[in-house]
């Protein structure tokens, strides 16, 4: 019951913070047995409540739930996620505006300008375009998965993992909040990087600050800057 009072909290948050809209999003925990708590398809994030949510095995299939609840068509994404990583405990699916922004104009957060983004998160790609529902989207991410918790989907929205649910939710905090500030750096003339000495210094940091999940090192997307520089 706790696990599923604060997956609720977190649907409400991202609810209130406009990540979604209608029944947009999806979150998800694995449970100790190796089945799953996941949110229902067709509900607003602001209405689920610890009952609605469903109880799933890594098929996808009902395991325990209310009548005609079932989960998202995209929970195929969040069961790839728990496939490629042992590590994972919780997955996140959100449009937040901002960031979904470089998401739909296929522009990868791969700058190393914050250093707190930098630490938690490390460069972010632009996935390949996948159907929605179809395992276009889970196989799209599938390659990414082994150096990334924090992936934007093209034309889509973003997904973040976690070794928990907070976790997940966290670093979809921080994606939103580093895609704000890097908007406003290219309205103020654009962004300045840290440098790659410094950048190194910082991801080796991680350890001691105790951070989970995977960082991808220093890792460029865009064509133009596939060079160290």
């Amino acid at each position: 019951m706790e696990l599923r009072e604060q997956m609720c909290d977190i649907c409400h948050k991202m609810w209130q913070l406009g990540w979604v809209a209608a029944n947009d999003g999806n979150l998800s925990a694995k449970l100790p047995d190796g089945t799953f708590l996941a949110t229902p398809t067709g509900i607003s994030k602001s209405f689920i409540t610890p009952e609605k949510l469903v109880r799933i095995d890594a098929e996808g299939n009902v395991l325990e739930g209310l009548e005609g609840y079932r989960p998202s068509s995209e929970i195929k994404m969040h069961l790839r996620c728990y496939k490629e990583r042992d590590d994972v405990g919780a997955v996140l699916h959100a449009h937040p505006p901002t960031a979904t922004g470089y998401a739909v104009a296929h522009f990868d957060r791969d700058r190393y300008t914050m250093i707190e983004t930098l630490l938690a998160i490390g460069s972010v790609p632009v996935t390949p375009y996948g159907t929605p529902s179809t395992y276009e989207v889970p196989d799209a991410i599938a390659p990414y998965l082994q150096e990334h918790d924090v992936l934007l989907l093209a034309n889509h929205g973003a997904l973040t993992v976690g070794c928990d649910a907070l976790t997940a939710y966290y670093r979809m905090e921080t994606l939103e909040l580093y895609a704000k500030i890097s908007l406003t750096a290219h309205l103020l003339g654009g962004e300045k990087e840290i440098s790659r000495e410094n950048i190194d210094r910082l991801i080796g940091m991680r350890k001691n600050y105790g951070v989970t999940g995977r960082h991808p090192g220093f890792k460029r997307y865009r064509k133009e800057d596939k060079t160290d520089e």
